[in-house]
């Protein structure tokens, strides 16, 4: 991040701006929203300008920009139409302490605008470091949609009651009260027409401060396999309203920017034949949170319920008599047969699927091998990198074909997804020539669909001694 997003105070502060064509206007639209000291400088100005000039918007000197006449600015906009001149202004005002910005010339300036979304005082900035304008102004309009007209009415509202407030404690309880006037009594009210927001507000904070305190709860919340599109919408409204998040060491930071700012995050990472943070510490920190009166929001890559030792956490917040709650996730199978663009099940083949583990707490595990090694058998293999060359053995011990297909998907649905597809014979060699370090799924029984179109297409087959490997950015 190059620029770092503000919100300038500009009441009674000296802004000025340099330029009377269509740059000038285009800035000024937005400039005069504010409570700024407007000075332009302008020997020609647009008409509008001299119209708005007229009206006491801004003061108005007909001449080019001077020495001197960016003194006690807190900003200086260049924006004359001309290169040379901008950067004639630029340097003027610079000498004369202020930030300056030079209309599309990204390199020169020292901060940009961005495009706003104004329900005032509700505000919405959007920038993409000045690389694609076209793109923030979409998202501009794409906000503008979605954000209702009365919003700068409840803000004003809850702005003036912001002391009245103060009433209920600091925290989750507080926090209660704006988000019922936010999303459901203030818009209610706005909607039918009443005039008295105030007196809205204040039933409204009645009927908070005699309610008994919520007791804290943990939610088990699956964070799918890493793309935060397939986050579910209740995951993310778990994310949004989290005091507490204690969260696996697979789930990405771009799913963690979604909890809300102010919670704590918990980082209790496990990891196979490496460091882990024990069970019964993570149960702890879970429970302690939850009895305190939070919302703990137990954050699982995939689905909390696949191999996420779910169970053992339910009952220590049963032992605890804390209340508790599982939002299912995608778990990353499902991510990584998409990936393959195969299905997990199709008639003919199998009429069943299996997600086993390529290790337990007593080492690797142990399978009903003979169900795997079935001809059309399909079946995921969570954590089964490190577990490769023993798979390998126990299912050709069991009868399973050497050219069985197998597909490796590292870090299905993320950026830097890789997909290796190999047979079982080769599975193990491949898979070290391949090193990988992110979190794999070993889909057994299946492989690329562009494999296999290709092979219908009567194409010479891949040799089994070929890994092919694909990447996706």
């Amino acid at each position: 991040m190059r620029h770092f997003p503000i919100f300038l105070d500009l009441a009674g502060r000296r802004v000025v701006l340099a330029g009377g064509g269509a740059e000038a206007l285009a800035k000024l639209r937005l400039l005069i929203k504010t409570e700024a000291r407007l000075t332009v400088f302008a020997a020609a100005p647009d008409p509008v300008i001299e119209g708005w000039a007229t009206a006491g918007r801004f003061r108005l000197v007909r001449r080019a920009f001077a020495p001197g006449d960016a003194l006690c600015a807190a900003l200086a906009y260049a924006a004359t139409g001309d290169d040379a001149e901008d950067a004639r202004v630029a340097g003027l005002a610079r000498a004369d302490g202020a930030l300056v910005n030079l209309v599309d010339n990204l390199a020169a300036s020292q901060f940009i605008t961005p495009a706003i979304v104004d329900r005032d005082p509700v505000v919405v900035a959007i920038g993409t470091e000045g690389s694609a304008p076209v793109l923030a102004r979409q998202v501009k309009r794409w906000i503008e949609e979605r954000l209702a007209a009365g919003m700068g009415t409840l803000a004003r509202a809850g702005q003036a009651f912001r002391g009245a407030a103060t009433a209920l404690p600091q925290g989750a309880p507080r926090r209660a009260f704006w988000e019922d006037w936010y999303a459901e009594t203030g818009p209610a009210a706005v909607e039918a027409g009443r005039a008295d927001l105030q007196g809205a507000l204040a039933a409204l904070l009645c009927r908070h401060l005699s309610r008994e305190k919520a007791p804290g709860r943990v939610v088990f919340v699956g964070a799918g396999p890493g793309d935060p599109e397939l986050l579910t919408l209740r995951a993310r409204k778990a994310l949004d309203a989290a005091d507490v998040v204690v969260t696996d060491r697979l789930v990405p930071p771009a799913i963690l920017e979604l909890a809300r700012r102010e919670a704590e995050i918990v980082h209790a990472g496990k990891q196979g034949f490496g460091p882990s943070m024990p069970q019964g510490e993570i149960d702890r920190i879970v429970t302690e949170h939850a009895r305190g009166g939070a919302l703990v929001v137990r954050l699982k890559s995939g689905d909390p319920a696949v191999f996420g030792r779910l169970d053992e956490e339910i009952a220590a917040c049963e032992k605890a008599g804390v209340l508790w709650q599982v939002v299912p996730g995608v778990t990353s199978a499902s991510a990584a047969a998409a990936s393959l663009g195969q299905s997990l099940t199709r008639r003919g083949r199998n009429s069943d699927v299996r997600f086993v583990t390529g290790h337990d707490t007593a080492g690797f595990a142990e399978q009903d091998w003979r169900a795997l090694a079935r001809p059309g058998a399909i079946s995921a293999v969570y954590m089964g990198k490190r577990a490769a060359r023993f798979l390998q053995g126990r299912l050709m011990m069991h009868g399973a074909a050497a050219d069985t297909p197998v597909s490796v998907v590292e870090n299905a649905s993320r950026p830097g997804e890789r997909v290796l597809a190999t047979t079982l014979c080769r599975l193990a060699e491949d898979l070290e020539a391949s090193a990988m370090a992110g979190p794999a799924l070993l889909m057994l029984g299946l492989e690329p669909r562009h494999a296999v179109a290709r092979q219908g297409a009567a194409a010479p087959p891949a040799s089994p001694a070929t890994a092919i490997l694909q990447e996706h950015a």
